[in-house]
């Protein structure tokens, strides 16, 4: 324990010098970017699919990025800037939200975009089979386009969280005339991308690499500064840091190595660590226990497994300190609607075998009282050790734990669609408003739905599905903050998730490659800033 906090700590100076040299860099002269290049990154899990319209995969969401563009962007301080929309205006009483777009925007194809794409996206994608969209366009009634550069919702109540979530990733605008009339979740077109965005998708070799190219025709002059983006597909850790060390790879995201590798290669002259870029998605890891499963549908079952669980070893150990242990899911990031008086399970054996005791599982002659299968998502060896942790962690209590492992497409289906599993793990984001990144994992439309990353629990309670409808049109934030902390008092009494941690991702990039990170939203939106200084290289 003590020198895997003393790496940390020192990864974390490593970290902060690296931060005040850069500062103090940028305060000295403005650097003029240099045009060429290719940049290697690495993508890990590979993405089944390139389009974060129908799938918000952070794998899909760190590529898709750079192909589409968003109505807006956010700067390192989470403020909206102009992007596809140049302007927009919230009427005085709430009910509409107006958007005046470029004039000089064409898709990869050539095509227009106009008005008319965002109004088909809104209505046949947003409010449909989009995860996280459905709630926070739900008071949208109509989308009036009075000309084709502008865009007018109309809600039949205010909604705050909108314009928390319309960049790329939070409500990716389709091309409507290749979408109209389609599968959408099954078009062509999800795996070979046509955006408007800064790059252009090229080739997808499966299991190999995606490659993107500069988009000579992007709106926004004189970017991007690359010529090219290949993303690597490296599913071994420990080949992933060879990589990077090498400069066979130039960036690399969501803290792509262990923490040994990531302190020494933090160290190195060329590269660095980089911790900014994710103030938008504020992500807390959890353990999903299915409530139709005959134990865990019992409560006294899931509050004795939350007992069971130590939550500082798993940020500490588990997670090398990159994660603080989380109490709700609501993080604490997001200080207004984290609610700190939820009900709480202190790590306290004792307690969670006489929980057990208390439903009817005695412990057997084996000292075994049930046994459960844990699906962890397929994103790396953290997450596996988390599902070696939960293994260990409850065969004290006396539930044994088979671990499964699958590919990304398997775990979806088997968690989202089929429900064929007992306890999964998995990270959501949060977003900038519970609204958008929280209510997706409890409201009770998304069950057995195949839609990815929301209510995998099973849990049904009318009166969390009416809150989270109440929240989804309330015009004062006081007011929502307020509805938010009820369903947070719920869902932890409940408890169909338990809250385990709240992730610290960092990524690591080349020396010489500039304003790689110039957004609050960056993991997930484009590169087109980025550049590389060649005489750096030199």
């Amino acid at each position: 324990m003590t020198s895997i906090v003393s790496r940390f700590v020192l990864l974390r100076a490593t970290v902060l010098a690296a931060g005040v040299a850069s500062l103090l860099g940028g305060a000295a002269f403005a650097e003029t970017p240099q045009n060429g290049g290719t940049l290697t990154a690495i993508v890990q899990p590979e993405p089944v699919t390139l389009t974060s319209a129908i799938n918000t995969a952070a794998p899909t969401g760190f590529i898709s990025g750079n192909v589409f563009d968003g109505l807006i962007d956010y700067d390192l301080d989470l403020n909206p800037k102009p992007a596809l929309a140049e302007r927009w205006e919230v009427a005085p009483d709430g009910l509409s939200i107006t958007f005046f777009l470029r004039k000089d925007v064409t898709w990869h194809d050539g095509h227009p975009f106009t008005a008319a794409d965002v109004k088909w996206t809104l209505e046949n994608v947003w409010k449909t089979i989009h995860p996280r969209n459905q709630a926070t366009f739900g008071r949208v009634t109509q989308v009036d386009t009075p000309d084709d550069h502008t865009v007018i919702l109309r809600l039949s109540e205010p909604s705050l969280a909108i314009l928390s979530s319309v960049n790329s990733n939070g409500a990716q605008v389709l091309p409507k005339h290749l979408y109209e009339g389609t599968d959408v979740l099954n078009n062509p077109y999800n795996l070979k991308p046509v955006g408007t965005g800064a790059f252009v998708f090229k080739e997808w070799s499966k299991g190999n690499y995606l490659i993107l190219e500069r988009n000579p025709n992007y709106w926004d002059k004189g970017k991007p500064h690359l010529d090219r983006v290949v993303f690597k597909v490296i599913p071994d850790a420990a080949a992933r840091a060879a990589a990077l060390e090498k400069g066979d790879v130039q960036y690399a995201v969501f803290s792509p190595v262990p923490l040994k590798d990531a302190e020494r290669l933090g160290k190195l002259p060329t590269l660095k660590i980089e911790t900014r870029g994710y103030e938008w998605i504020s992500p807390w890891l959890f353990f999903d226990l299915n409530v139709d499963n005959k134990y865990l549908k019992d409560v006294r079952v899931r509050r004795a497994i939350a007992h069971a669980i130590d939550r500082k070893a798993i940020s500490n150990i588990v997670w090398y300190g990159f994660a603080k242990p989380a109490i709700s899911p609501v993080p604490s990031t997001l200080p207004a609607f984290h609610d700190a008086t939820v009900p709480q399970y202190e790590f306290d054996v004792k307690k969670a075998e006489a929980l057990l005791d208390e439903a009817g599982y005695k412990r057997g002659p084996d000292g075994v009282r049930f046994a459960l299968t844990h699906d962890f998502i397929p994103y790396g060896d953290d997450y596996k050790r988390t599902g070696e942790y939960l293994k260990q962690a409850l065969k004290r209590v006396g539930i044994e734990v088979t671990i499964r492992s699958q590919d990304t497409a398997a775990f979806t289906k088997r968690v989202y669609g089929d429900r064929d599993f007992d306890i999964s793990s998995a990270w959501f984001a949060a977003f900038s408003d519970p609204q958008v990144g929280v209510t997706r994992a409890y409201w009770s439309g998304w069950v057995g739905k195949n839609t990815p990353w929301t209510n995998g629990s099973g849990y049904r309670n009318p009166e969390v599905d009416a809150l989270i409808a109440q929240a989804q049109g309330q015009a004062r934030q006081e007011d929502r903050i307020a509805t938010f902390k009820k369903i947070q008092q719920i869902v932890q009494t409940d408890l169909p998730s338990i809250p385990l941690a709240e992730l610290k991702f960092f990524s690591v990039h080349a020396a010489n490659l500039k304003d790689v990170v110039t957004h609050g939203d960056q993991i997930y939106g484009s590169l087109k800033d980025a550049w590389f200084d060649k005489a750096a290289s030199n």
